[in-house]
């Protein structure tokens, strides 16, 4: 276990070296229960709001996808 703990150690360092820096970052669990009832909750909500539309609109005239393939 040693070796294991010793080889991240040097892997880290190494990123620090070049300019990295580690961070944490929580995101739901998706394997919770009720987090699929959660998601269907919160999209029923934004269905139903009359602002979704036209952010949606915006946010697509704003992307730029130049290169994409359809």
């Amino acid at each position: 276990m040693a070796g294991v703990l010793e080889r991240v150690q040097k892997y880290r360092a190494k990123l620090r070296m070049e300019g990295m820096r580690p961070i944490q970052i929580w995101v739901p669990d998706t394997r919770r229960s009720g987090f699929a009832k959660e998601c269907r909750r919160q999209s029923l909500l934004v269905k139903l709001d009359p602002q979704e539309k036209e952010i949606l609109e915006f946010l697509d005239d704003a992307a730029d996808r130049e290169g994409w393939e359809a």
